[in-house]
């Protein structure tokens, strides 16, 4: 049963995070918002919404550590997995200063989530902190892409041209929005509980559970996403998926957490997990301020890199690394 309460709730977060997205820029569309807030927005928050259910979800069943790890395992995955699979489609390549400033703030959000991290809990000071900082880039983006429009704000409208078919009629639209996020707090309810069944079940910790199966399973909307837009010739939408995902996961999903319930930080995400997050994001920099290319070459490393991640977590991070050095 526990196995396919984690079946389960993948299909319904990937399905309902399709429809949210959907119905809500929809609805954003009727009331006349520019593309230019829904993809900065709208798109990013709906692409995230699997993450933020998950660890809220799991925060309310004690699992704190689940929550984390859901966090830590989901940029990693976004970075590795992700790019690695839209690279194996099609050559990756983000327009040139597009993501230059969201890069180096990602940087930035990751050291300082990072930081927190290493004082053993993420408690509801940080948590502010964290929240802050996020709703202060999306203002001043906003501000700066309004007035001086260039190729970043052109990749948000991107984003939004990406969602695909739009809903017409107001009901469906409505249905669509509140349904697909029903969905996702179901879908996140029985991940979760399923999660935390296999974990105790082979006295696995949860932050493990969170890193690996749980962190895969909320990210499957945005590897959808990378992966068909990948498959249209957009793959620069593939790396504005990634960094605003990876944005809000640090900043806005582990911050929003800890202020309901402090997430404490287990040994293992502070001496080893953290500094592969912090490794994979700083992978993304030749991508993001360089214009370097992402090839099939690399992407295939990038998801040999992913597959030897799973694996230590599988085995045991302590004991991968004591067979390693």
């Amino acid at each position: 049963m526990m196995y396919f309460e984690v079946a389960a709730g993948f299909v319904l977060l990937l399905g309902a995070a399709e429809f949210m997205v959907r119905g809500s820029v929809a609805l954003a569309k009727k009331l006349s918002i520019s593309p230019l807030i829904i993809g900065m927005t709208i798109v990013a928050i709906g692409t995230s919404a699997p993450e933020l259910v998950v660890g809220l979800q799991a925060a309310k069943a004690g699992a704190s550590g689940m929550a984390l790890g859901n966090v830590v395992g989901s940029n990693i995955a976004n970075v590795l997995l992700i790019l690695g699979s839209a690279g194996l489609v099609s050559v990756v390549v983000s327009k040139e200063g597009a993501l230059l400033r969201d890069g180096i703030v990602l940087i930035a959000g990751s050291v300082l989530f990072a930081f927190f991290c290493m004082s053993g809990e993420i408690g509801q000071i940080s948590g502010i902190i964290l929240v802050s900082a996020l709703v202060a880039f999306l203002y001043m983006s906003y501000r700066r892409v309004r007035t001086e429009g260039g190729s970043d704000a052109e990749l948000h409208v991107e984003e939004v041209d990406e969602v695909g078919e739009l809903p017409d009629n107001m009901l469906i639209v409505l249905l669509s929005l509140f349904g697909g996020l029903a969905g996702i707090v179901y879908g996140a309810d029985i991940l979760v509980d399923g999660a935390v069944q296999i974990a105790r079940t082979f006295e696995v910790s949860e932050e493990v559970i969170g890193l690996t199966i749980v962190a895969l399973g909320t990210s499957l909307p945005e590897l959808a996403a990378s992966v068909v837009a990948a498959l249209r010739g957009h793959a620069d939408v593939a790396i504005g998926n990634v960094v605003g995902s990876n944005l809000f996961n640090v900043l806005g999903i582990a911050g929003v957490v800890a202020i309901v319930s402090p997430l404490p930080v287990v040994e293992q995400i502070m001496t080893f997990d953290i500094w592969v997050m912090l490794a994979s994001t700083v992978a993304m920099l030749p991508l993001l301020i360089l214009g370097w290319k992402l090839t099939r070459l690399a992407s295939v490393a990038f998801l040999i890199l992913y597959c030897a991640y799973i694996a230590m977590q599988g085995y045991g991070v302590e004991k991968s690394l004591a067979m390693i050095w």
